[in-house]
């Protein structure tokens, strides 16, 4: 059941459209996605937990008779205009995430037509939960719906991560794409990020609520070491490939090779291996936990994942390990992490449902009396991925 919330998003969206261009629109809804566990592992080829949350991007389409492109975003109550022929990056960012996406239909051989969009949506912005990949997904969705290219849900969400790629400039993997378009209700997604084979792994607890807490900081230096990160993994890799040729991702090394060939020759990018190999192992045996039904020792590897991220990956910040901190002795929450690329965002909680608003109100209370910043908590439900909306 879609909750008022979700309508009214729906109906501003839808509305706005109507107002703007005097038409009836197509309707699509994208989700935003949380990662159970497995961080910073999608680029290295390893493996990825995440799962489609009820927080969507809705995006209203038309067609139109020229070569126009018209966007307005009803969050930044910002228009934009381009052509199919210059797509120029906007100064105001949020334009790129749909403007990348043309541009990858276009390299794909697509004949697309102007077209007409509003977009606005419920994803908390900066919060980690991948509300850029929820664009580029509803966007990538709509376009193929509008135009019937007939483009297969993998290469949607490739495309999605394409555009994000090359035209945002930010080198993702492809898991918040993935999440966002093969979401289902209750389940987990097993995504091997190799050969994007994946397996649903059932999260049906009606004992359990998933908690973010959203630290309210974004620090800048997030996205340029992420990639520093990216390029530190792949000379760990290129320092085993001399011994080990078929090594060609930290997917296919050890604890061992790291151990023997990296840490010899640089002690940052050996912690950076290491945590990167050992998430994929944890993230293994997490999914056996789930299907022993074990939320116990699956919260024990959170905290394991956030001790990793803070000190081999480095990725954390203060605030991000305050949250952590908050809830580590507390009995009702059985695991918590930093989640996403890092330096700021959220943190993701599994908490018992019962006691659910008790540690949501302590938290935020003594993370403002650590911190002087106010915490936004979030409760997510696992929901289904992008789709048409049909009223």
């Amino acid at each position: 059941m879609e909750t008022t919330m979700a309508v009214v998003l729906q109906d501003s969206v839808r509305t706005k459209f109507q107002e703007l261009f005097n038409d009836t629109p197509l309707l699509i809804r994208s989700p935003g996605r949380v990662n159970l566990i497995g961080e910073h592992t999608d680029y290295n080829g390893g493996l990825v937990l995440p799962a489609a949350i009820d927080k969507n991007i809705v995006l209203a389409i038309g067609k139109r008779d020229d070569d126009s492109v018209q966007l307005y975003s009803l969050d930044q109550q910002q228009t934009h205009q381009a052509t199919l022929h210059t797509l120029d990056r906007a100064p105001q960012l949020w334009p790129d995430y749909i403007l990348g996406v043309v541009q990858q239909l276009q390299k794909r051989g697509f004949a697309l037509q102007g077209f007409n969009l509003v977009f606005g949506g419920d994803i908390p912005q900066g919060a980690g939960l991948s509300s850029s990949a929820a664009l580029e997904c509803a966007t990538a969705f709509a376009l193929n719906e509008l135009f019937g290219f007939g483009i297969a849900r993998l290469d949607l969400a490739l495309i999605g991560q394409a555009a994000e790629n090359e035209f945002v400039g930010v080198k993702c993997g492809l898991m918040d794409q993935f999440a966002s378009v093969f979401g289902q209700a209750q389940q987990l997604i097993k995504l091997d990020c190799r050969d994007f084979s994946y397996e649903y792994i059932p999260f049906n607890t009606p004992d359990l609520r998933i908690v973010l807490f959203d630290t309210q900081v974004k620090h800048s230096l997030a996205s340029s070491a992420y990639n520093e990160r990216r390029e530190q993994c792949e000379y760990g890799v290129s320092l085993i490939q001399r011994h080990h040729p078929q090594v060609t991702s930290l997917r296919d090394a050890t604890l061992e090779q790291v151990e023997r060939y990296v840490k010899p020759e640089n002690e940052v990018v050996y912690n950076r291996c290491h945590y990167v190999v050992a998430e994929i192992q944890r993230l293994q045996d997490a999914c056996e936990d789930l299907r022993r039904d074990d939320f116990v020792a699956f919260g024990k590897r959170m905290f394991e994942t956030h001790a990793g991220l803070q000190h081999q990956y480095e990725v954390s910040c203060a605030e991000l390990d305050v949250l952590v901190d908050l809830v580590r002795d507390d009995d009702a929450v059985l695991g918590a992490r930093m989640m996403g690329g890092g330096f700021g965002g959220c943190t993701i909680n599994l908490v018992k449902a019962d006691q659910t608003q008790r540690v949501i109100d302590t938290v935020v209370r003594l993370y403002a009396e650590k911190t002087d910043k106010h915490a936004q908590a979030y409760v997510a439900n696992i929901a289904e991925g992008t789709a048409i909306i049909n009223h």
